[in-house]
């Protein structure tokens, strides 16, 4: 670095001055190095510093000539600085980009393949089984009418069968003053649409999700899957209800599958009746078995014939038309299809979980 001068500033001093920081200046490669070079000539006690303190010697006329050059120098030096400074900033650029530049000829990174979720292969399965056996496929609104979700299916205002139901009720009131707008309890209410809208023979079956107001634990979500199937037309009777029903157990469960009907309560079927299939884990013989607990069958639906009433509500005529209806939960088939333990891993978004499926 250059030192100082003691002696009075001239003209030519401070163009030797800028000469000679300019050339020292490009010489620098390391923004270190400029900054000792900033400190060493713009500093407070730098050698153009110094030459603007020494005019006080000089008379008024040298002193007002060599100030405006000594101030020029400066600006030049100023600016000669932040260009060096953006030099090396670009070349250190450059040089990271070269190290870092890509290489086009190497195999690109594998993209990670998702799959579906197990409810929704489950769901998919259990459609796909009745489809084969004519059904067809139909989903409706997941924010339904009281009239739809209880009164269409035998379960008027009032009837003790709604206690069956933890209802979580949608802040609607109809212009009658009433609140009659809910989540949907189960998807039994599209059964009820669907016969409003078609002429006996009807094969559907529908699939979407409900939802409950109660306590999730191990086999209780407060949301969930079911699949419900509907079958109008004449002459339809029990047999074709067992018939139906075996045939989907064999497709999901395997052909040697044996199933089970017991009587059962459901508000919009008479008679109804709970099916279960006997337990594959323990091939029915119950002992010291966590699947079936013991009893050597495992539940998986309820079903039955539609009751009369219901179908009055649509306008069949009931001297005509019979059918049958049931229900299912995709998730607890899911469940003992892949010895699932607890309901709660289908909504907790664990991908060690899901990674399985």
């Amino acid at each position: 670095m250059t030192e100082p001068s003691t002696q009075p500033p001239t003209a030519q001093s401070i163009d030797d001055l800028i000469s000679s920081a300019s050339a020292e200046l490009e010489n620098l490669s390391d923004l270190e190095a400029v900054d000792q070079w900033r400190v060493s000539y713009l500093g407070r006690r730098g050698a153009l510093t110094t030459v603007l303190r020494s005019l006080s010697s000089l008379d008024v006329e040298e002193r007002r000539t060599i100030g405006a050059l000594a101030n020029q120098a400066k600006n030049t030096l100023e600016e000669r600085l932040e260009l060096r400074v953006q030099q090396i900033n670009e070349a250190a650029l450059d040089l990271s980009a070269s190290q870092d530049r890509l290489d086009v000829t190497l195999p690109g990174r594998p993209a990670l393949g998702g799959g579906l979720h197990p409810t929704t292969k489950i769901v998919r399965e259990i459609c796909d089984a009745f489809v084969a056996m004519g059904f067809g496929v139909v989903e409706g609104p997941e924010v339904e009418w009281d009239h739809y979700n209880f009164e269409m299916l035998n379960i008027p205002k009032g009837h003790p069968a709604r206690d069956m139901w933890n209802t979580l009720w949608v802040d609607y009131q109809d212009p009658s003053g009433e609140n009659n707008m809910l989540l949907r309890t189960h998807t039994s209410p599209m059964q009820a649409r669907v016969m409003e809208n078609r002429e006996p023979p009807i094969r559907v079956v529908v699939p979407g999700k409900c939802y409950r107001y109660e306590a999730t634990d191990a086999t209780h979500e407060w949301h969930f899957y079911q699949v419900e199937g509907l079958a109008v037309g004449e002459g339809i009777t029990f047999a074709d209800l067992k018939g139906t029903l075996y045939e989907f157990a064999r497709r999901m469960f395997g052909e040697d599958r044996k199933i089970r009907f017991r009587c059962d309560y459901f508000p919009f079927v008479e008679p109804g009746v709970d099916m279960s299939i006997d337990c594959f884990a323990c091939d029915g013989d119950g002992e010291g078995c966590r699947i079936c607990r013991d009893s050597g069958w495992i539940e998986i639906m309820g079903a039955g014939m539609i009751h009369p009433r219901v179908l009055e509500g649509v306008g069949y005529d009931t001297e005509k038309y019979t059918g049958f209806a049931f229900g299912m939960g995709p998730e607890r088939i899911a469940m003992l299809k892949y010895g699932i333990d607890d309901i709660r891993h289908f909504y907790a978004n664990d991908l060690r979980f899901l990674r399985q499926f």
